[in-house]
């Protein structure tokens, strides 16, 4: 069993979901008992939402869905591993989710750490460095467009991402162009609490 919506449907729930967030107006669907029931044995998302793991950037709340609506994927940065390919492949190849969704935001830490590196040369210690080296050519691409600002790179870096995902993965590109899914890029304000679009790939 599938949600039977297009990327473009998709999106527009999504959609929809923000905007009660942002008016103060949020219905928490899908959090109750029976609907916690009902999903035993069962899930059908009907978008996987690929963001930073910043909390202020709690997916379902932001976009007032509930159990099972979304399949959640998330890393600093929203930065893309293994893992993360894994999970998304899963999410297309076998739940079929219409709608791939690869959330930013502002004052993202993990870019202005990126940020911070590339203008003094410091790398990080730990794992952090990984981190950063994965964000470094969004910085670099906003550079050179004259764009220092974090916001900026923070977008760049959604495109990045999202475009990455396309060209990584065979089973995304594959549904992609089949129309079976879409991949789009929001970067999410933290003072409004709405998710702008700023790339799409595929039919929406």
């Amino acid at each position: 069993m599938t949600t039977n919506l297009t990327p473009a449907l998709a999106w527009r729930r999504l959609r929809e979901g923000n905007e009660r967030f942002v008016n103060g107006e949020s219905s928490h669907p899908n959090q109750n008992a029976s609907r916690r029931s009902s999903l035993v044995d069962t899930q059908n998302p009907f978008a996987v939402i690929f963001g930073c793991s910043d909390s202020r950037l709690a997916a379902e709340i932001i976009f007032d869905v509930g159990l099972g609506d979304v399949f959640v994927v998330r890393t600093a940065g929203q930065v893309i591993d293994d893992a993360v390919l894994g999970s998304l492949e899963y999410s297309v190849a076998v739940l079929e989710v219409p709608l791939i969704v690869v959330l930013g935001h502002d004052s993202c830490g993990a870019v202005t750490a990126t940020r911070d590196a590339v203008e003094t040369g410091e790398m990080p210690a730990g794992f952090i460095r990984d981190l950063v080296e994965r964000i470094t050519p969004s910085v670099l691409t906003s550079l050179r467009n004259n764009q220092t600002e974090v916001n900026d790179m923070v977008v760049e870096n959604v495109k990045q991402m999202s475009q990455r995902l396309a060209d990584s993965s065979r089973v995304i590109s594959a549904a992609i162009e089949d129309g079976r899914t879409a991949v789009i890029g929001l970067s999410y304000r933290l003072a409004e609490g709405r998710a702008d679009l700023v790339s799409g790939i595929g039919e929406l």
